[in-house]
C-alpha cells in the first residue's frame, strides 16, 4: 500500500473513530498548541467569496458555560469538554464588511483595489442585494462550512467534538453580548476528549449505504 492510500485511508478511519460525543473527561484539557492548531483549521475554512461571514468563539470560562448550559437544556457536554466553540454568523453583511475583505485580499496579494472591481461588483450585486433574513440564512450556512473542518480536523487529532442545535440562540446571544456586533450563535461545538464511561463511543456508526447516498448520472 502506498503512502498515499494509507493516507487516504486513515483520514477514513478518523472520521469513522469520532463520534458525537455525549459525555467528555472533564479532567482532560486539550493543550494550547492543538487547540491552535485545531482553530487554525477553522480559519482556513472555505467560505462563499472567502468571505468568512462569522466569528468563532472559544469559551474556556466556567462561570460563562454554566450560563450557557442553562440554556441548552443542562447539556452536560457544556461544561464537561474541554472548550466550548460557538459559531456567530452575521445577521446582516455591510457594504463596509465587504470593503474591509477586499482591503485585505489587496494588501496580501499586493494587489489594486481596482483589480479587485469584478470581485466587488459581484458580491455587492449578488450578496449585499439579499434580504436581511437571507443574508442570515446564507451566512449560517457558511458557519456550518467551518463546523464541518473543525470536526474533521478534531477527528484526525483523535480531539472529540459535539455538534450541537440544542441551545436558546437568543439567550446564547445576551450571554455572549453578541447583539450589539450583529452576530448570533448558529451552531455550538463542545470539543475535548471523551469520558470512559460513555458508551455511545462504542456504537457502531449508522450510516446510509453509499449507494443509496452517492448517485451518479
Amino acid at each position: 500500500m502506498s503512502l498515499e492510500t494509507q493516507t487516504k485511508t486513515r483520514f477514513n478511519e478518523d472520521l469513522n473513530w469520532r463520534y458525537a460525543t455525549k459525555k467528555f473527561d472533564s479532567e482532560k484539557k486539550i493543550n494550547r498548541e492543538d487547540l491552535d492548531q485545531l482553530l487554525e483549521s477553522v480559519q482556513l475554512t472555505a467560505s462563499s467569496y472567502g468571505l468568512q461571514p462569522y466569528e468563532v468563539i472559544v469559551v474556556e470560562n466556567p462561570e460563562i458555560r454554566e450560563k450557557l448550559k442553562a440554556e441548552a437544556w443542562n447539556q452536560t457536554q457544556i461544561t464537561e469538554a474541554s472548550h466550548l466553540v460557538i459559531f456567530a454568523n452575521l445577521t446582516k453583511v455591510t457594504e463596509n464588511y465587504v470593503n474591509t475583505y477586499l482591503n485585505n485580499i489587496a494588501a496580501t496579494r499586493d494587489m489594486s483595489r481596482e483589480d479587485l472591481k469584478g470581485m466587488e461588483d459581484m458580491i455587492k450585486n449578488t450578496t449585499l442585494q439579499l434580504p436581511q433574513e437571507k443574508q442570515n440564512l446564507w451566512a449560517a450556512k457558511q458557519a456550518y462550512i467551518a463546523l464541518g473542518n473543525l470536526l474533521a480536523a478534531a477527528a484526525h487529532m483523535k480531539i472529540d467534538a459535539c455538534p450541537m442545535e440544542g441551545f436558546n440562540a437568543g439567550k446564547f446571544d445576551e450571554i455572549l453580548q453578541l447583539e450589539n456586533k450583529d452576530l448570533t450563535t448558529a451552531v455550538i461545538a463542545p470539543i475535548g476528549y471523551r469520558s470512559a464511561e460513555d458508551q455511545y463511543q462504542h456504537l457502531a456508526k449508522v450510516r446510509k449505504s453509499t449507494s443509496d447516498l452517492i448517485h451518479f448520472i
